[in-house]
């Protein structure tokens, strides 16, 4: 290889490091406005600049958090914490009614042995059948309290995944309003 060619693939290899150590200086992609954050589409009909855009968007957010007492940042977080919340609810939910089968099996046991004793004067075989039908019936009722443990946890996750939603959208309804009476078009 010629000095020349050396010297050629040096300079372009340090070009690009420079371009690609350097934040933004490669990327031709704007910066993300308030509105975009929380997937509001925003566009300037009277032909507002992009400075007075982003301070007509800072103002109508700030007004949209006090007229709805929501705040999307918090409420993401909030959803983040719900999430949490309902996965324990769920692992909760998979653990109700263990040793059932146990309890079944010794209330079955004392139940047959009475019926046993009184039926043919062999408490022992009663017991045993006792236990067993008490087996039977507690790890069937620990099945059906599981469902319903799981069943309950699920309706709750979802009902606080619809009141967030529900925050989130009357959020962003305030935010558009007040940026439609500054002339924006809007769309979420």
């Amino acid at each position: 290889m010629t000095p020349t060619k050396v010297y050629a693939m040096k300079t372009i290899a340090i070009a690009f490091a420079c371009l690609v150590a350097v934040p933004g200086l490669a990327d031709d992609t704007p910066a993300k406005t308030l509105a975009s954050s929380i997937d509001v589409y925003v566009f300037p009909k009277d032909g507002q600049d992009a400075s007075q855009q982003s301070k007509d968007e800072a103002g109508c957010y700030d007004w949209a958090v006090d007229n709805t007492g929501d705040d999307p940042f918090d409420l993401a977080k909030k959803a983040e914490n719900d999430e949490e919340q309902s996965a324990a609810e769920m692992q909760a939910a998979e653990t109700v009614g263990e040793g059932a089968g146990g309890r079944g099996a010794v209330r079955g046991a004392a139940a047959g042995a009475i019926i046993g004793e009184i039926a043919s004067d062999d408490a022992g075989e009663g017991a045993a059948i006792g236990a067993a039908a008490g087996i039977i019936h507690g790890r069937r009722e620990a099945r059906a309290a599981r469902h319903h443990a799981s069943e309950e946890a699920a309706e709750q996750a979802e009902a606080r995944q619809e009141a967030t939603a529900e925050d989130l959208d009357n959020f962003k309804k305030a935010f558009s309003v007040c940026l439609e009476a500054k002339d924006y078009l809007v769309k979420y």
